[in-house]
């Protein structure tokens, strides 16, 4: 992945643009990332596997709960926040 300075972006927004949509370009301020630029297409493919993903859980939740394979509330939130669901 490229890097460039928010100054090096402001200068060359246009540039920013046309490398963002071949890789992924980091934008960094004072030595630290802050953000990424990258193309319309890779945004929308990374949102359709996280709907992708999203559907793929409740459609197993589905199938637990009409199993009765269940979980107490308290203990499902422990879980959760341990990352067992990640």
């Amino acid at each position: 992945m490229n890097t460039i300075s928010a100054n090096e972006a402001k200068t060359h927004f246009g540039d920013l643009l046309l490398n963002a949509q071949k890789s992924p370009v980091q934008i960094s301020k004072n030595g630290k990332p802050v953000a990424v630029v990258i193309s319309v297409d890779d945004y929308e493919s990374i949102e359709a596997l996280k709907l992708h993903l999203l559907q793929n859980k409740a459609a197993q939740a589905m199938k637990d709960i009409s199993k009765g394979d269940l979980v107490a509330g308290e203990a499902f939130f422990s879980e959760l926040e341990e990352g067992l669901y990640d």
